[in-house]
């Protein structure tokens, strides 16, 4: 199979291989993807590149991405061979494995291959494993949201815009932070602040009437805390599934006892599976009834997967960047 990898933490166009390697076989319990696409996340592009203080190889050879989709070709022991022909989308491909999506093939267990209804194609798919899921457990881990406010930091990144969309599917009151009317449009929110030119908290409780928010769907913890706490009602939820500007925030720890806040982080990846199904159950209904748009940036083909990653790290993009081959 034609496949990319890496034998080394480094840039993109040093570091990542394009060539051949041996088709995977399904094991007991497993099923074999015949990918069409493959997601590139802010998570691939720093696990490639050794961002982590303390990062070494976990194997000599690496196929990055954990997003693809793709159609099931064969199933190993155990798994119902009526599943071969599905359409599916993956989760978790490049997780604490060796082998992710960025590849014709992948084996993996058959739960990490979840149908793709046929309203989707297979580049949208490869946008729900990280981006999606991580949106709608932000935003419905602590319970519906019909009748709450619900603020979206970072509405225009690629889980916000999700998150804006998920939040008004579920009847709350959406408002989003983004940094230009460009932006603001492409988050699909109906109301929103820029944070560049306004102070956050007071237009936000300007806008709810002096009440706040019942939840915060957060991009950057540390940049937002002060703002967070001066418009969060008391008993809300801060979920956030970030930090870049401060690795280690220091927590304001009293201010948000006081208010009785709810602190949840967010790790996609580690979702119980129970927790999981539950994000596979809704988004395969909103896929079907087409409820959803995605924001999906070419990123060309496996031969292109440097220069995907190096616009995944350049920042300027609008949705997630997915390589897609096939017929």
């Amino acid at each position: 199979m034609k496949a990319v990898w890496y034998e080394a933490f480094g840039p993109a166009a040093e570091v990542l291989t394009v060539g051949a390697l041996p088709d995977p076989v399904p094991g007991p319990g497993e099923v074999l993807v015949r990918l069409r696409a493959s997601g590139v996340n802010p998570s691939d592009v720093k696990l490639r590149a050794g961002a982590r203080a303390g990062a070494v190889m976990a194997w000599p050879r690496i196929v990055p991405h954990s997003d693809g989709a793709g159609v099931i070709e064969a199933v190993g022991a155990g798994v119902d061979s009526a599943r071969i022909g599905d359409r599916v989308w993956i989760w978790n491909g490049g997780w604490q494995r060796q082998f992710g999506t960025a590849a014709e093939l992948i084996a993996l267990p058959a739960e990490q291959a979840v149908r793709l209804p046929e309203a989707a194609g297979f580049a949208e798919g490869a946008c729900l494993g990280i981006p999606a899921m991580t949106a709608w457990h932000a935003v419905f881990a602590d319970g519906p949201v019909a009748g709450k406010t619900v603020l979206v930091t970072g509405g225009a990144g690629t889980v916000g815009r999700y998150a804006c969309q998920m939040a008004a599917l579920g009847g709350a009151r959406v408002i989003a932070t983004v940094s230009s009317a460009e932006k603001a449009a492409h988050s699909t929110a109906a109301e929103w602040v820029n944070y560049r030119d306004s102070d956050v908290a007071g237009a936000v409780i300007e806008m709810t009437g002096g009440e706040g928010v019942d939840r915060i769907v957060e991009i950057d913890f540390a940049a937002n805390q002060a703002a967070s706490l001066a418009l969060l009602k008391p008993g809300g939820v801060i979920a956030t599934y970030a930090s870049a500007s401060q690795m280690r925030p220091v927590l304001d720890f009293y201010p948000f006892m006081f208010k009785n806040v709810t602190l949840r982080m967010i790790l996609v990846y580690l979702l119980d599976p129970a927790t999981r199904r539950r994000g596979e159950a809704q988004l395969t209904e909103w896929l079907e009834a087409g409820a959803l748009s995605h924001a999906v940036v070419p990123g060309g083909g496996l031969a292109d997967c440097a220069a995907a990653h190096e616009m995944v790290e350049a920042g300027t993009k609008l949705g997630t960047a997915v390589m897609e081959w096939g017929g």
